[in-house]
């Protein structure tokens, strides 16, 4: 049987390259990783490491690996949660968010709630769409925020709010001072940066120019640095230029009429399901759209 001392024993192995290193990490004996990783290689049948200076994974450690760095997050991550509940007896509310809708409605929504409840613990954790789906999925998180509208077994699923796609770029931008709104062709000869939002639109000529973009930025504050220099534009929606609406300009996009959904997902199995139900209903009567 496969531990999760083993995994872990493996893993940092893995990722100091020696035993030595490990060990210090872990707080263990040589010997003792040493034979952990023995018996783990023993289950399995086959070896993990290319030498016994355990520097180089053979390609099956290279899969044991990734999936172990998963099952370990998952593990904390349970650890963490199970002990947070015993240290809030007057309940915890566990919230995964979209960055844009923390800059929003949320946190004067999660205001009215703690006055609400004194004595609540919340956990809110900034992610992009896919991994606040995972952390609902995963027990991680009670409420979720996300764009689009994902159909997921056992969570419930409402539209909290929809706004335009557009272009977004800095105040002093070519783009951001001409009187017409720009078109596709001028948003994508303009430095264009692909973001993961993106994927949502479905107008053609986005999806025909979008293998154009020779840049790609997954992390939301990253690219909003990025676009703030001036040098590069965007496609997003419109609220998240309200999260700096003095250096980033949003702009219609000629012909561009389709709009983002985000949704609020809601865990049908929870610790504190009456906390749950009266966040959920703050946040649909929340002023997303300003």
């Amino acid at each position: 049987m496969i531990k999760i001392e083993m995994l872990r024993c493996f893993s940092t192995v893995a990722q100091t390259g020696n035993l030595a290193d490990a060990a210090m990490r872990m707080g263990r004996t040589q010997s003792a990783l040493s034979m952990t990783l023995k018996q783990l290689e023993e289950h399995l049948g086959q070896r993990l490491f290319e030498n016994e200076r355990k520097n180089r994974l053979t390609p099956l450690g290279q899969e044991v690996f990734r999936f172990a760095q998963q099952q370990l997050r998952q593990f904390d991550d349970t650890v963490q949660a199970i002990e947070a509940a015993a240290r809030a007896p007057q309940g915890l509310l566990r919230v995964a968010s979209i960055p844009s809708a923390s800059g929003l409605a949320l946190p004067s929504a999660i205001e009215t709630m703690m006055q609400r409840h004194p004595a609540l613990n919340l956990e809110l954790r900034d992610m992009d769409s896919g991994r606040v789906v995972d952390a609902i999925l995963q027990g991680q998180a009670d409420l979720g925020i996300v764009s689009g509208q994902p159909v997921l077994n056992g969570v419930e699923s409402e539209t909290l709010f929809e706004d335009a796609f557009g272009l977004l770029c800095a105040t002093g931008h070519p783009l951001a001072q001409q009187p017409q709104p720009p078109d596709v062709d001028a948003v994508f000869a303009s430095g264009f940066i692909r973001n993961s939002l993106c994927g949502l639109i479905e107008a053609p000529e986005i999806r025909a120019a979008l293998p154009r973009a020779r840049i790609t930025v997954h992390n939301t504050h990253s690219l909003l640095a990025m676009v703030r220099t001036g040098k590069w534009v965007t496609i997003l929606p419109r609220s998240v230029a309200r999260v700096q609406p003095t250096e980033l300009t949003f702009r219609p996009i000629a012909g561009l009429e389709e709009q983002r959904s985000v949704s609020l997902l809601i865990h049908t199995r929870t610790q504190f399901p009456q906390l749950v139900a009266e966040f959920a209903d703050i946040l649909r009567h929340s002023p997303w759209t300003g």
